[in-house]
């Protein structure tokens, strides 16, 4: 009896939000059979809305998702599966692809378009207030609580750059080192000549109501009335897709890649969150794109 035969694409793109599903958008169009492999986990989900991407400022993730969906799917060689990929393997001049379910597919180029892991502190209130009132980025909400009672939660070189940042948007903001301030003395009088209060007791909750932030509950039981919290948790890689072809990494844990997201391993790409510290949405559309580009002018290389 013959063996069914492995699906064979052109390009897999693992990974279906803003990224993968761009450079699915521009390879479709480029009529290469292109097949996206997606999770369902992007690390936007409880973000309320997306903004600072021209002409959906304001949309939510989720609808900014079911569009791009849309639009990449009206190519007929573009398909996608709701699908987790747990391994990557090169074979010959192809690459194997593997699934949660079973499944098992080649491809001639792969895009990693996986993202990022935000690793949360487990305290109390942190992750429900995630992407709703817990923030890291001020381009993408900081016009949203500009006129609000918020903190920034850092320390050391981070923690005086983020509220230095911060205070062009909220004046009145509150530093919370979360323990004892390493601070540096120069550091510490700019902020005081800024009148930015520096709350060095330990953080030990934060009450909400349905991850909009109330207060912050510290360890000396005081309680800070507070409406939005910025923090720049750790990051780490979504999965270990890269690491098993042998992908370049650099000193933070980004996917080492060129202007077009060329990554150390021949055939193999990266876009998106996992190469860039510009968590955007229009940063990850843009490298998408490049990365389709790119990989239309090597196949047609070949193919000429």
């Amino acid at each position: 009896m013959n063996q069914p035969s492995t699906p064979s694409y052109d390009v897999i793109i693992i990974g279906g939000s803003y990224a993968g599903l761009s450079a699915a958008l521009v390879l479709g169009r480029s009529l290469w059979t292109v097949l996206v492999l997606d999770s369902g986990q992007p690390a936007n989900r409880q973000t309320p809305h997306s903004h600072s991407f021209l002409t959906r400022d304001g949309e939510t993730p989720a609808e900014l998702t079911r569009i791009a969906r849309q639009q990449a799917l009206v190519y007929p060689t573009v398909s996608l599966r709701d699908a987790t990929v747990t391994t990557v393997q090169p074979s010959d001049s192809s690459f194997q692809v593997y699934t949660n379910d079973g499944e098992v597919f080649t491809a001639k180029r792969l895009i990693l378009a996986t993202g990022l892991s935000d690793v949360l502190p487990a305290m109390p209130g942190f992750a429900e207030c995630w992407g709703i009132s817990v923030l890291h980025c001020p381009f993408c909400h900081g016009y949203e609580v500009k006129d609000q009672v918020v903190g920034v939660l850092g320390n050391g070189d981070e923690g005086f750059g983020l509220a230095k940042l911060i205070h062009y948007w909220n004046p009145g903001l509150t530093l919370f080192t979360n323990g004892p301030s390493t601070l540096n003395p120069e550091q510490t009088a700019k902020l005081h000549q800024h009148a930015i209060p520096i709350i060095e007791t330990p953080l030990v909750a934060l009450q909400h109501r349905n991850g909009q932030l109330d207060a912050l509950k510290l360890a000396d039981q005081s309680v800070k009335p507070l409406q939005a919290l910025y923090a720049r948790p750790a990051m780490q890689q979504s999965n270990d897709l890269a690491l098993q072809l042998g992908c370049e990494l650099d000193e933070i844990g980004m996917i080492q890649v060129d202007e077009f997201g060329k990554t150390s391993v021949r055939g193999v790409f990266a876009a998106g969150d996992n190469q860039t510290m510009m968590r955007q949405v229009l940063v990850a559309a843009t490298n998408g794109l490049r990365a389709a580009v790119m990989i239309t002018r090597e196949l047609m290389e070949e193919k000429f």
